[in-house]
């Protein structure tokens, strides 16, 4: 095919991906790759494809094919309003985590010290700080690449964070928080055999994985978070539909602390908010 219009272009991606048994990721590779909403995508339907974007369309859907997600070829996603950066280095933010950006931002208006922890490609964090401009946000990440991608997005979107490498807490010893928020990786190892190939090839295992329950990040995190949650301070935190109860009796561990959770738009427990129990 030489120089199709956009329409034969998306008819002959959605045709190929079709038989390679793939979801017809063709409409938004075309409108995220040459920056067209639904609208322009549209009015160019009959309009011929320039040679180098033809080229670069069929490059983009045989890379799709080839389990690449689509967020990590045309290198940005959308969250909570805002367009981010990723590489391989970050983890694809969800929209499921937008509801617990929405949650933490329940919080109000008054002035918050927040850690952003395990921040990936800073989409929470720098969420957190565009919506709440009073807001004194730090991102941490055991990934300096992760971080990065996170730093360019904060200069790209105009927020002022401020970024730290840790590991967990290491790095953070002698802080404290009003508030801590995080999507950390909470899958078990033996969940690969149900999980999308394009995830296992390519997202970073570091931020997907903790163990053979999926709980070890939690577990390290309930066991230091008293020492950098302030007492009136609240921790958000999402998990998988599975670990409701586990989670439930992990936090019960820790006398001081008390949990409630919440449930995503899908009607499955997800997300949770730690905070201290009233004396």
């Amino acid at each position: 095919m030489v120089n199709p219009t956009y329409f034969e272009a998306i008819k002959w991606a959605s045709s190929f991906l079709t038989k390679n048994k793939k979801e017809d990721a063709s409409s938004f590779l075309m409108q995220e790759r040459f920056n067209l909403d639904q609208t322009h995508l549209l009015l160019n339907y009959r309009h011929a494809m320039a040679a180098a974007d033809w080229h670069q369309f069929q490059a983009d859907i045989r890379q799709f094919a080839a389990d690449v997600p689509a967020q990590y070829i045309v290198g940005h996603t959308h969250f909570y309003g805002h367009r981010f950066r990723v590489t391989d280095a970050t983890l694809i933010p969800r929209p499921e985590t937008e509801e617990l950006v929405e949650w933490a931002l329940e919080l109000g208006e008054r002035p918050l010290n927040v850690l952003d922890l395990g921040t990936g490609s800073g989409a929470i964090g720098i969420s957190l700080k565009l919506a709440r401009p009073n807001w004194q946000v730090t991102a941490s990440d055991i990934s300096a690449a992760a971080l990065t991608v996170a730093k360019q997005n904060a200069q790209e979107l105009g927020a002022t964070v401020t970024f730290q490498q840790s590991d967990m807490f290491k790095s953070l010893t002698q802080q404290t928080f009003d508030l801590i928020v995080s999507n950390p990786p909470y899958i078990a190892n033996s969940e690969t055999v149900v999980m999308d190939a394009s995830v296992l090839k390519f997202e970073p295992k570091t931020a997907l994985f903790s163990g053979t329950d999926g709980l070890n990040f939690y577990r390290r995190l309930l066991s230091q978070l008293p020492l950098h949650l302030n007492t009136s301070g609240y921790f958000f935190g999402e998990f998988g539909f599975k670990q409701k109860t586990a989670l439930s009796q992990l936090v019960q561990q820790q006398l001081a602390l008390v949990a409630r959770f919440k449930k995503d738009i899908t009607g499955h427990d997800r997300m949770m908010r730690i905070q201290y129990k009233e004396v």
